[in-house]
């Protein structure tokens, strides 16, 4: 499975470099994966006004995060992107 892969190399990245605190590319990871969870129990409950709130709070978290990323090192952003397959941010 691709995400098991990836998490594993984020991991180990993690690890090597920065203990205690997690990468900008987990995080990101991280955030698609909740903002995946909740737009399939969107489609369910469409009503649900707290889980768009939370959405939409998830959203501009992991796209302040890409843009960090995309200033930081364009090349890890590029791959990150294609790996978790989403769009790329809007620039200004």
């Amino acid at each position: 499975m691709v995400k098991n892969s990836f998490i594993s190399i984020i991991s180990q990245k993690e690890n090597e470099e920065n203990r205690g605190n997690k990468s900008v590319e987990f995080q990101v990871f991280s955030f698609t994966t909740k903002i995946r969870r909740l737009t399939s129990h969107l489609e369910l409950h469409k009503k649900d006004s707290s889980s768009q709130r939370g959405l939409r709070k998830i959203l501009g978290k992991r796209q302040r995060l890409l843009a960090y990323l995309s200033k930081k090192n364009i090349g890890l952003y590029k791959e990150l992107i294609s790996e978790l397959d989403i769009r790329e941010i809007k620039t200004r």
